[in-house]
C-alpha cells in the first residue's frame, strides 16, 4: 500500500519554539518537518497544524505555519478531542433548491469534494500529542501514516515506545523521503527535481 497524494493530508503537530530545544535530535526533526511542508506544496497536499497552549509554548515557526490551511490552538493533548477530525473531512454541502425545484430523482447528483482519508502526521511529542491524536484519528476511521524521522520526544525511549504502540494500533510508520517519493510516484513528475533538491 502506497501513499497517494490525491488522498493525503499533512498534519504538523506542535513544533513550537519553547518545546523544540528539549526534543532529542530536535534540529533534524524540525528540518524534516520543513521538508514535509515543502513536499506537500509540490504534491498539492493540504497542510494543517496544531499548537499546544501557544500562549506558553509559542507559535510554530513561519515556514511551518504559513503553508497550513488552518492551525488549531489547543489545550487537549489530542487535537481530535478539540474537533480536529472535522477539519480533515470535506465540508457538508448545503441543501440545494427550493419547493419549486425538480424532484430529487430528476436532479443531477452534486459532486462532493473527495475525502482525503490518508493523514500523514508528524510532530512533537511523539508519545503525547502525536500518539493521542493519531490513535483518535484511527478510531475516526482515517488511515494514519506517522513520519518517524519528523517526530520527536525528549527521550528516545518515549519516542520509540510511541512508534511501537502506533504500529500495533494500525498506523503505518514511514520516513520523510518515503512520503515525498510516494506522493510524486515518478521521476517524470514535474516536481521531481525540486524533491531531489530537498533531500540532498
Amino acid at each position: 500500500m502506497l501513499l497517494d497524494a490525491d488522498q493525503s493530508q499533512l498534519v504538523l503537530i506542535d513544533y513550537q519554539p519553547r518545546l523544540m530545544p528539549a526534543i532529542h535530535e530536535g534540529e533534524a526533526i524540525l528540518a524534516n518537518a520543513r521538508r514535509l511542508a515543502q513536499m506537500a506544496r509540490l504534491a498539492d497536499v493540504p497542510v494543517f497544524g496544531t499548537e499546544q497552549n501557544p500562549s506558553r509554548l509559542g507559535q510554530m515557526p513561519a515556514e511551518l505555519r504559513d503553508p497550513c490551511r488552518r492551525v488549531m490552538a489547543k489545550m487537549q493533548f489530542s487535537a481530535v478531542a478539540e474537533g480536529f477530525s472535522e477539519w480533515l473531512r470535506p465540508p457538508a454541502r448545503p441543501p440545494q433548491g427550493n419547493a419549486r425545484s425538480l424532484p430529487r430523482h430528476l436532479q443531477k447528483p452534486q459532486a462532493a469534494e473527495p475525502e482525503r482519508g490518508s493523514i500523514v502526521i508528524a510532530g512533537c511529542e511523539a508519545h503525547v500529542c502525536v500518539l493521542q491524536t493519531a490513535l483518535e484519528l484511527l478510531e475516526d476511521e482515517f488511515e494514519v501514516w506517522v513520519v518517524t524521522d519528523a517526530c520527536g520526544s525528549r527521550t528516545e525511549r518515549n519516542r520509540d515506545a510511541a512508534f511501537d504502540r502506533l504500529a500495533g494500533a494500525g498506523a503505518e510508520l514511514v520516513t520523510t523521503e518515503m512520503v515525498g517519493f510516494e506522493w510524486l510516484r515518478s521521476a517524470e513528475h514535474p516536481a521531481f527535481k525540486e524533491l531531489q533538491a530537498l533531500i540532498r
